[in-house]
């Protein structure tokens, strides 16, 4: 679906974000691939490749690389648009920090994940790379803490965030993924600023996660 008719479609179904698959009048938020698979009928098997403890030390990872990466950043870009999204390289580099963000406060607080506080917009006083960094660094702090207690919890218990029930598990993969696609792309700013980036992710640092070799959606 694209442009004003992509938006009308989503409007008709009811649908709040993307991505959705739709069949007729139904659809299923396509944010948990088990959903889109029992939805569709499918025969697979598709629970996280890499269990609670992988994942994190993978995200411990990814979360440095993001913290390196942004510290590169000129400032003079931050205002710059992404290819084919009105969003700037200021709120996406943000956003790969709000993600687990949005996913502690729900751990912290026991309350469903809101779609507003995974998307929520940088703050004013985040005008500038160092600032956007200092605040990844306070979060990747955050995430090791969450982990001390959480390591041996149950990770099969389910959850409600804004798009549905799903799993601990699955969530913490969900927000593992979704932030890695974005230092991915940010590492892709870098190039296109000018600046090598610093150890980006590689092939191995995707391995076992639910992304393709594509950095950016196709038009």
């Amino acid at each position: 679906m694209e442009g004003t008719a992509g938006l009308a479609e989503l409007r008709r179904l009811g649908a709040r974000s993307v991505p959705v698959v739709s069949r007729g009048d139904k659809f299923v938020f396509a944010q948990v691939i088990k959903d889109v698979v029992d939805f569709l009928g499918l025969r697979e098997d598709t629970g996280p490749a890499l269990s609670p403890e992988e994942l994190h030390d993978r995200y411990a990872h990814v979360l440095d690389t993001a913290i390196r990466l942004t510290r590169q950043m000129p400032d003079d870009q931050l205002e710059r648009e992404l290819p084919n999204r009105p969003r700037s390289w200021r709120v996406l580099m943000h956003h790969v920090f709000q993600i687990p963000t949005a996913f502690l406060d729900m751990e912290d607080s026991g309350a469903p994940m809101t779609y507003e506080n995974m998307v929520a917009p940088p703050p004013e006083d985040l005008r500038s790379s160092a600032a956007i960094a200092a605040f990844g660094e306070r979060l990747r702090s955050r995430f090791d803490a969450w982990w001390q207690r959480a390591g041996k919890e149950d990770f099969t218990r389910q959850i409600t965030v804004y798009f549905g029930q799903t799993s601990r598990h699955e969530m913490l993969e969900r927000t593992v993924w979704h932030s890695t696609q974005h230092v991915r792309q940010v590492a892709s700013l870098l190039d296109q600023a000018g600046v090598a980036p610093d150890h980006p992710l590689t092939a191995v640092d995707i391995a076992g996660l639910p992304l393709t070799e594509k950095i950016w959606d196709e038009v």
